[in-house]
């Protein structure tokens, strides 16, 4: 039998629950309007899922369709079409896979690399500004809180 305290309790973690949620769902909002943005600053035309394409592989070095496909768990022929522009936008640079012939390995051009450490310094900046009134501390109780959701 629940108790008054217990039941109290847990109204009030509904509560911040749902106010976490609610601040989730704003993060999320404002990543996608970041990526849009961030796109842009590489190249007029490239999408945000271009975008999160390309930082990827420049992040890993290279990377295959299949293997992007599964990591973002997107179609394949969705990642082919961003491939395909980014090729087009001379972003990306395609070749055999030297172990598999079949397969395609992608990396970043220079041109890219350059506009994503461009776009990488503003972030870093614009974060920097943000939190800066948070303690170490306080910053690695959220970075836990994010990999702990990140994890499900």
């Amino acid at each position: 039998m629940a108790t008054v305290e217990s039941v109290a309790h847990d109204e009030d973690l509904d509560e911040v629950l749902a106010e976490f949620q609610g601040d989730l769902n704003l993060i999320f909002t404002r990543a996608r309007s970041l990526w849009k943005e961030s796109a842009a600053r590489i190249h007029p035309d490239l999408q945000p899922a271009g975008y999160k394409l390309l930082s990827h592989i420049a992040r890993a070095g290279s990377a295959s369709a299949h293997l992007l496909s599964e990591r973002f768990e997107l179609d394949k022929s969705a990642v082919s079409r961003q491939i395909r522009m980014l090729e087009d936008l001379g972003l990306v640079a395609s070749r055999p896979d030297e172990h598999d012939g079949r397969l395609r390995v992608l990396t970043a051009t220079a041109e890219a690399e350059a506009a994503l450490v461009g776009v990488r310094r503003a972030h870093v900046d614009r974060l920097r500004r943000i939190l800066a009134e948070l303690t170490p501390e306080e910053l690695r109780a959220a970075s836990k809180v994010f990999r702990l959701l990140a994890e499900v």
